[in-house]
């Protein structure tokens, strides 16, 4: 079973509201639900801790579990959430942004061919970056893959280091790869995660998969082209104006 669960929060310190805010007659919240419906998982679910989205996504038809407001990560929330809804340690369990209103459905359905695999404990989307701003911007998570695109190390930095050469020239000389924020876990495995202390690397990242490697657990990644545009702030949503609606 793949069961998507979208973690929504009211509580945005940068943007209040915003899985209910208005694009073009449906919120934000409804439009990331239906583009999870469009990639054929068996289920697909908002994990809130907010009346008001809970009521909304129940409005617009859509399945919601409320979860404790206290969760410092989306992956706690959605811990939560599955363990509510009683699923079998085999089931595999999407972590989906839910401020990425056009997420590519394609995208999904590629993160779940990882667990074809019986080994994959998780999986994560990465992207081969081609600019020099996303490369060396730390809000753009950067990581280094092995030989069968296992995750080894995430960073804020440009990693890998290019010894003697300019670093604006670096992306002429190797592929480097961008994270994408979206992950799928068996369930069996996200117990463990969540129940994991925060550990060393994580905290001098801010990356909390650095806890997961720390630990020994594998994450497995699957490679992407489509464009991810994520709404961080008001500002954001003047990009999805000009994508998708000019």
């Amino acid at each position: 079973m793949n069961i998507g669960i979208i973690p929504a929060r009211y509580a945005s310190t940068r943007f209040p509201g915003k899985p209910l805010t208005d694009i073009h007659g449906k919120s934000m919240i409804q439009r990331v639900y239906e583009q999870c419906l469009k990639a054929k998982l068996d289920r697909v679910v908002v994990a809130t801790d907010d009346d008001r989205i809970f009521e909304h996504v129940q409005k617009f038809g859509g399945e919601v579990v409320m979860t404790a407001n206290t969760h410092k990560s989306g992956t706690d929330r959605i811990a939560e959430a599955a363990k509510t809804l009683h699923l079998t340690d085999e089931a595999i369990v999407l972590n989906i942004q839910g401020d990425e209103p056009f997420i590519d459905p394609k995208d999904i359905q590629l993160l779940g061919t990882c667990f074809k695999d019986k080994y994959t404990e998780i999986a994560t989307l990465v992207k081969k970056i081609g600019d020099l701003e996303t490369l060396n911007n730390p809000n753009s998570p950067k990581v280094v893959l092995g030989i069968h695109q296992q995750a080894l190390y995430f960073s804020r930095e440009a990693i890998p280091h290019i010894k003697g050469v300019d670093k604006e020239n670096w992306l002429s000389k190797r592929t480097f790869f961008q994270h994408i924020g979206i992950y799928a876990f068996r369930y069996d495995i996200l117990k463990e995660i969540t129940a994991l202390s925060g550990s060393a690397l994580e905290q001098s990242e801010g990356l909390e998969q650095l806890r997961w490697i720390e630990n020994g657990y594998t994450i497995q990644t699957a490679e992407i082209s489509s464009e991810c545009i994520a709404v961080d702030c008001p500002e954001d949503l003047k990009r999805i104006d000009n994508k998708f609606f000019s």
